[in-house]
């Protein structure tokens, strides 16, 4: 019965690192679900590049604790996403469209790297999972909505950099995929006549298509197709975007 005891109080030691804390574990999943949360916060603009807040704000519109939080938001102050203001607060760091398609160049090398190991090392799983997103891109082509899209580009990112099988990778590639899918976001929703999500997701069905099937080739040249995509996109948004959405601190004319 004592050694039961002492075997009982061991797992529940194992699950609590101290009394009434959550076990490393845990801890560890609300760190990764925070800077989830804010990262989609970020890409659908809820966070308004530009704008000023504290942790607490932070806390309060995600409904994470201080530790998860200030964990998420060092991480995207490390992907330049978030400008750490020492007693000041947090600025969302403004979109500067020069820079984010300079470094479009950047995320082009990176991903043809990125989709040849993809699709070069796809197990039987990674295949499945990429046939699923496929049909289902397929299915829904004409009622997906921009959420949704970007709820399944997300899985998509995800998908090719566990085939990838560099951990390396996911660090690094990470930070770009949320620029350019809050770019994405912006296009689509504000530019006039932009709403399409057609051209997008063919894009995206032949990487799924070509990573499937372990085509290396065919994935790079869809890796890059995607590439020239989304540059298309800044030569509208340079001159067509309302500037206060890609810095909410700038003083609107007349007033409106």
């Amino acid at each position: 019965m004592a050694k039961r005891k002492r075997a009982l109080e061991v797992v529940r030691n194992d699950d609590n690192d101290g009394e009434g804390k959550p076990s490393r574990r845990n801890r560890l999943n609300f760190f990764e679900l925070a800077y989830q949360k804010i990262e989609e916060l970020l890409v659908h603009c809820e966070l308004k590049p530009g704008q000023f807040m504290t942790m607490l704000e932070l806390q309060h519109i995600t409904g994470f604790g201080r530790t998860p939080v200030h964990h998420a938001v060092n991480r995207l102050s490390a992907d330049t996403l978030i400008i750490i203001r020492p007693r000041h607060g947090l600025h969302i760091a403004p979109i500067d469209l020069a820079r984010e398609r300079m470094l479009l160049g950047l995320r082009r090398d990176m991903e043809r790297f990125v989709i040849r190991l993809a699709a070069d090392r796809a197990s039987l799983s990674h295949r499945n999972q990429a046939l699923h997103i496929e049909r289902l891109l397929r299915e829904r082509r004409a009622s997906l909505t921009l959420d949704e899209f970007n709820s399944i580009d997300r899985r998509i990112d995800a998908l090719v950099l566990e085939a990838a099988g560099e951990p390396f990778l996911v660090h690094t590639m990470r930070p770009l995929h949320t620029l350019y899918r809050r770019i994405g976001y912006i296009h689509h929703r504000f530019m006039p006549g932009q709403a399409d999500l057609s051209g997008t997701i063919d894009h995206h069905l032949a990487i799924l298509a070509a990573v499937a099937n372990r085509r290396v080739e065919d994935a790079v040249r869809a890796s890059d197709a995607l590439i020239d995509y989304m540059d298309s996109m800044f030569t509208g948004m340079e001159a067509g975007i309302d500037p206060r959405l890609l810095d909410c601190s700038i003083e609107p004319l007349l007033g409106a």
